[in-house]
């Protein structure tokens, strides 16, 4: 993972157990391909994060699942909200930079909530993520970190009855 971020242009300061500095280089984001394959290689875990930094990357990039199938269901959300993204089967291939939007989203799993809170930073406007409860099982107290680097994040109660 860490390689790949490198790759797209991530400049990595430092990294320890437990923390890991990060920046974008000067020239910013570029794209670039992957394969999800078992570890050691590219996780699945982070193919959906993974797409929304290529929104941001200048170029266009292809994504291949080869683990799960349907992975890609987080792709018509982040359509909505202006991503330039084309699915077919397993390979998806992302056109960047494209200017994400603020839209009303649903998370549809675990990995899909953390790319979609990861794109609502990056958009302009207000996103509300539905469904937030897959969230939940897996990224604990998100809301507090994400605020603790600086981050506009807030979790509203559902007023729809």
């Amino acid at each position: 993972m860490i390689e790949k971020l490198r790759e797209t242009g991530v400049e990595i300061e430092e990294v320890n157990p437990s923390t890991i500095h990060v920046r974008c280089y000067a020239k910013g984001l570029k794209a670039s391909d992957v394969t999800t394959e078992p570890h050691p290689k590219f996780p699945t875990d982070m193919q959906a994060q993974y797409m929304v930094l290529m929104t941001q990357a200048k170029g266009s990039s292809t994504i291949n699942e080869t683990i799960f199938e349907n992975r890609f269901m987080h792709a018509s959300e982040l359509l909505r909200m202006g991503a330039e993204i084309h699915v077919s089967g397993s390979h998806a291939t992302v056109v960047g930079p494209t200017k994400l939007m603020g839209a009303r989203v649903q998370a549809s799993d675990l990995r899909a909530s953390a790319s979609l809170v990861l794109a609502g930073l990056a958009a302009e406007g207000e996103t509300t993520i539905d469904r937030v409860y897959h969230i939940d099982r897996g990224y604990e107290t998100i809301v507090r970190r994400f605020r603790s680097i600086g981050a506009d994040i807030e979790r509203i109660k559902n007023t729809d009855g």
